[in-house]
């Protein structure tokens, strides 16, 4: 029996990276308290989702690991509370930028960056201004707590993600987020259609998912976008076990057991019977053999 506690927080976000760190904090030392091992962060809750505008002047948000305060901050804290912290940052790296998570371990020790391989485009979501595409490929790392796989948010709509991350031997999929209304169209809601894909995942992978999203209302120019929460956990057949309604700052947690869940696995034969030779077709650009 591994029974490992898993925690996903859910908070605003404001321009000043410090108050953001130490209210970040707080929700970790919340989910330690009821005794999480592994703590899911937001994406890039260092400040405001910038990716709203294309401005030059936000480039300067990017710097290295070894010097982003988050990175630093958060070592000392899982060291003390003996947690694993997956923490979403945007690196820069020599003449490029990634938008990054870097995994620390219950220890203080980074275990290593993955940077996002899928890159959204559109309005209020203009990421390809600031981000290269992922170069690490999928990452799952062998913690103190479990082997873990990370996906950052539009990795999480692309099944091919949680299934490369589960044949890589991953026993929790975690995806930080930032996803709300879209500024073109305030009315357009698409919280449960995010929160069913990523239960697809859990189900077809028969691994548990964590999703953490902001929330509140971030306005940059003539841009706004109100983010949904919507926080969640999902088991390994797909069902909510736990999650957050779309305005409130807090934290959920929930205890699997990944032995449990790997006999689970097994049982399904759903990666025995697999057929690799038959899939070409998702190698092709147009699905076309």
């Amino acid at each position: 029996m591994r029974n490992v506690t898993v925690a996903a927080t859910q908070m605003p976000c404001g321009w000043d990276v410090e108050v953001n760190i130490d209210q970040a904090e707080q929700l970790v030392r919340q989910a330690a308290k009821e005794g999480a091992n592994v703590i899911l962060l937001q994406e890039l809750f260092e400040r405001v989702y910038f990716c709203q505008q294309q401005r030059e002047d936000f480039r300067a948000f990017a710097v290295p690991v070894e010097q982003n305060p988050a990175v630093l901050h958060f070592q000392k804290i899982a060291k003390e509370l003996n947690v694993v912290l997956p923490i979403s940052i945007f690196e820069r790296a020599g003449q490029v930028a990634f938008n990054s998570v870097v995994m620390i371990d219950a220890t203080g020790d980074i275990l290593g960056i993955y940077r996002k391989t899928h890159i959204p485009d559109g309005p209020g979501y203009c990421e390809k201004f600031y981000f290269s595409p992922g170069d690490t490929g999928f990452k799952v790392w062998s913690t103190h707590f479990g082997r873990i796989g990370v996906g950052i948010c539009w990795d999480q709509w692309f099944p091919e993600t949680a299934r490369a991350m589960a044949l890589m031997g991953a026993e929790i999929l975690l995806y930080p987020t930032a996803i709300g209304s879209e500024p073109y169209n305030d009315a357009i809601d698409s919280s449960q259609h995010w929160q069913r894909t990523q239960q697809g995942h859990a189900a077809a992978n028969v691994i548990p998912v964590i999703a953490s999203n902001r929330v509140g209302r971030e306005v940059i120019e003539d841009s706004q976008i109100t983010f949904y929460g919507s926080s969640f956990i999902a088991d390994a057949t797909g069902d909510l076990v736990k999650s957050m309604n779309k305005s409130e700052t807090g934290v959920i947690c929930h205890c699997f057991d990944l032995d449990a869940l790997d006999r689970h696995r097994q049982e399904w034969g759903l990666f025995r019977d697999r057929r690799p030779s038959l899939y070409e077709v998702l190698l092709t650009k147009d699905g076309q053999v």
